[in-house]
């Protein structure tokens, strides 16, 4: 937990409480009542700091994310932001956001530093091939990690990508781990936390969106419609965090696992 005499010192206030928020699966977060009566959030983890970077490179395309109030390395402060029940205008607002979102365009598939969730690590070095870098930097980023046989079976199917997905998409700015619980919706909208971001086809944050559960309707209606062929790419970029999740989480992730790779007949 966030440590009380480094926030202070960091923020030049002192703490006049520490509640535990939710999440906290790779880092821990804390809600942090301050004696002028401001509320904060607070991070600890070893990867807050690049975290700091792509919450600022979100926030500069004008979509909406929690303004990075501090930080050091390994400390974290963000701006709190009360979240509400998704509703039919959040869901729209989600729409917007992400659209500005991915309107900004990289010059290539990558991004300038690597992430990793835990001991998953997430190459970031650029390229001009998207299946490749889906092939390289994502699903084949450590096989040796994964049981023998899925492994197997995620090697086959990484033979066939360029058939599966686009050689050049537009490389929009992508959150990166845009699953429902890293979207905060609020009073004034939706705002856009925890990323991983890099960039690439904007399809990946579309698929990961729906990999836990179904954005209301009026979330569509405001970003678009999906391009012919969109379950099968689905299956393929859901196919990333399934993995992510069998190796941080164990077996029970296994059956997610197959269900991305049995529609493609991996």
């Amino acid at each position: 937990m966030a440590d009380r005499a480094a926030l202070e010192a960091l923020l030049g206030v002192p703490v006049a409480r520490v509640t535990p928020l939710q999440g906290g699966d790779l880092s821990e977060v804390v809600r942090v009542a301050l004696s002028d009566g401001r509320q904060v959030v607070a991070k600890t983890g070893p990867r807050v700091a690049t975290e700091a970077r792509m919450l600022a490179a979100i926030a500069a395309t004008g979509a909406p994310a929690p303004q990075v109030i501090a930080g050091t390395e390994g400390l974290l402060v963000l701006e709190y932001l009360a979240e509400i029940r998704a509703t039919p205008d959040g869901w729209a607002a989600l729409g917007d956001g992400l659209a500005r979102l991915h309107a900004t365009r990289g010059a290539a598939y990558g991004w300038p530093e690597d992430y990793a969730f835990g001991p998953a690590a997430l190459p970031n070095r650029a390229s001009g091939d998207w299946p490749g870098f889906w092939t390289d930097r994502r699903l084949l980023a450590w096989p040796e990690a994964l049981p023998a046989d899925i492994a197997r079976r995620v090697e086959a199917l990484a033979l066939r990508l360029g058939d599966l997905l686009p050689n050049r998409p537009t490389a929009s700015l992508l959150h990166g781990d845009l699953w429902t619980g890293n979207v905060l919706f609020t009073a004034e909208g939706a705002a856009l936390i925890d990323p991983a971001c890099y960039h690439g086809d904007a399809e990946v944050d579309l698929a990961m969106l729906e990999l836990f559960g179904t954005p209301g309707p009026a979330f569509r209606d405001r970003y678009g419609a999906s391009a012919p062929g969109w379950p099968e790419r689905r299956a393929v970029y859901q196919l990333w965090p399934a993995l992510v999740h069998l190796r941080l989480f164990g077996g029970g992730y296994r059956s997610l696992v197959e269900r991305c790779l049995t529609p493609l007949g991996a």
